[in-house]
């Protein structure tokens, strides 16, 4: 049985979203293990794709298809090595940034489980 969505965009609203995002990525490019993956002169892009992803997927406005069209995570994940390490850390980076943000702690858990289970989807390397 799969849990229930939660209307988080509506809970939280598009500030709380891009701030959750801007507190990942002001994390990555110290990150040993993440850091590597991001080119530097692409974190703005890429904080952006995953904001506009994040808004669209907790069902806020659709601009992320009308820019990108279909999400196609795995093909746009290919391309980086990413192994139980890099999905740990993912997660524990977006989790500090959401922490940080003092987001009730039921958001929290249900934030947890829905952003590891997107990460885990996109393992494409062993160990």
């Amino acid at each position: 049985m799969t849990e229930a969505e939660l209307p988080i965009y509506q809970l939280l609203g598009e500030e709380t979203i891009a701030a959750m995002v801007r507190g990942f990525y002001r994390r990555v490019p110290t990150d040993p293990i993440l850091g590597p993956m991001y080119p530097p002169d692409d974190l703005a892009g890429a904080e952006h794709r995953l904001r506009a992803f994040l808004i669209y997927r907790f069902g806020g406005p659709t601009d992320y298809l009308a820019e990108r069209g279909h999400p196609r995570l795995r093909a746009r994940h290919a391309p980086f090595a990413i192994d139980t390490a890099a999905r740990d850390r993912w997660l524990e980076l977006m989790l500090a940034s959401i922490e940080e943000l003092g987001i009730r702690e039921d958001l929290r858990g249900y934030l947890e489980r829905f952003l590891g289970g997107i990460a885990t989807f996109l393992i494409n390397r062993g160990a």
